[in-house]
């Protein structure tokens, strides 16, 4: 793409307009969908309104994503690359302690869930908010957990060998229960002590294995 296909928009201070890549475009779009989804709800937030609050032009915002089924999933999807890459970097920070890298993932999900103005786990209220199991949010959000066991499992299983399929579907419920607990109850809530709770899990399964 040349530069003079670029849409230009006008710089803040009233200077000359500026032209900006499609990433850059883009990433206005799912930065502005993700404030509107994450204060009320995706299917509270049309179109028009979003397009509105990008400041880019409607046609602009369409040749980006065709659909809004299309946006929500590209939100989701962008979320789920971010906590992943977060996870990731403290894997390979805590790598040869696969407890304390086990441990680690519930304390980003604490971390989560006590911040303000958390209402819940965005993959589970957003896809909730649609029955097609096709819908692109669903499919963000299913391969979003399905990306999340396959790293509980794997280092459940250095943690206690032949038995990490166990142990870290345990942890993932812990998980799964702090994202519900907190968005309803708050975060002194029973989301608190799923910590702990991972804890005496991840105990008792190395006692059990090495008795």
């Amino acid at each position: 793409m040349t530069a003079a296909a670029l849409p230009l928009h006008t710089a803040d201070d009233g200077s000359a307009p500026v032209r900006r890549s499609r990433a850059e475009r883009q990433e206005i779009v799912l930065d502005t969908a993700e404030r509107l989804f994450s204060a009320r709800s995706s299917r509270s937030v049309g179109m028009d309104e979003l397009v509105r609050e990008t400041g880019l032009g409607k046609m602009t915002v369409y040749r980006l994503f065709k659909s809004k089924d299309d946006l929500v999933g590209a939100y989701l999807a962008r979320k789920a690359a971010t906590v992943l890459s977060y996870i990731d970097a403290e894997l390979i920070r805590l790598e040869g302690d696969p407890r304390a890298a086990l441990l680690s993932v519930v304390d980003a999900v604490e971390k989560d869930v006590t911040r303000t103005g958390f209402r819940g786990c965005p993959f589970t209220n957003v896809s909730s908010e649609y029955d097609d199991p096709q819908h692109p949010a669903r499919s963000a959000a299913a391969d979003y957990k399905f990306e999340l066991h396959m790293r509980l499992e794997r280092l459940a299983a250095e943690v206690v060998p032949g038995g990490g399929e166990d142990l870290a579907a345990q942890v993932h419920l812990i998980i799964d229960g702090m994202y519900l607990s907190g968005g309803l109850l708050g975060p002194d809530g029973p989301a608190s002590h799923g910590r702990r709770l991972a804890e005496k899990l991840i105990d008792a399964a190395v006692r059990d294995a090495t008795a």
